[in-house]
């Protein structure tokens, strides 16, 4: 899972939300209290140490574990392709486009607030997908692999389902905003190995 030698810092983001969410989770719950995102409070209480902490929290298990599993079957082999600050950069650019475009649809919604690094993951996720389209990954108890491009689409799809049902603290839009800023990231940083890994 972990492969501090050629994919560290993927190896070091998949330890990090996992051990801080699952802390949190069974013996720390303040800290879900004090490190959501909450659009709404964001520029008035200037909470913007929660830009960054929300996408090391996750809601619970199920979430943590699904979030665990999609960055693991992608993050790596994206890292040793793009190399590390790229891989990193791209990171970035999903949680905060993700952030900017919860906040651009909540930020007047007092109730709203939401955990987990579903943005960033996303960007990681579609990013793999647009290079290496004929990727496939097993998930038990399914006995034949999937499509990455099955996956990704099938993974969104139940986001923008799951976000108009309006349950707990997952941000199931912030899934779109992460895999449209992981799409165009790649687009524009090789436009090139992504033609050619789709025309052939």
């Amino acid at each position: 899972m972990f492969d501090l030698l050629t994919a560290p810092a993927s190896s070091l983001l998949l330890a990090s939300f996992a051990a801080i969410s699952l802390w949190a989770l069974t013996k720390a719950p303040q800290w879900l209290d004090r490190g959501v995102l909450r659009p709404y409070w964001l520029v008035r209480r200037r909470q913007w140490g929660t830009v960054l902490s929300h996408a090391f929290l996750h809601a619970d298990l199920m979430h943590l574990i699904f979030n665990g599993f999609s960055f693991w079957a992608f993050a790596p082999g994206l890292e040793r392709a793009l190399g590390t600050p790229r891989f990193l950069a791209l990171y970035a650019v999903g949680l905060l486009a993700s952030t900017l475009g919860t906040w651009l649809k909540q930020r007047r919604n007092p109730a709203y607030q939401c955990l987990g690094a579903s943005g960033a993951v996303m960007a990681v996720v579609f990013a793999a997908i647009a290079l290496f389209p004929q990727a496939k990954l097993f998930i038990l108890p399914i006995p034949v692999p999937i499509p990455a491009p099955i996956f990704g689409l099938g993974y969104l799809a139940y986001s923008l389902w799951a976000g108009q049902q309006n349950r707990g603290h997952i941000n199931h839009e912030a899934h779109l905003w992460g895999a449209v800023s992981g799409l165009l990231f790649t687009l524009l940083l090789a436009p090139g190995w992504v033609a050619r890994a789709w025309l052939g």
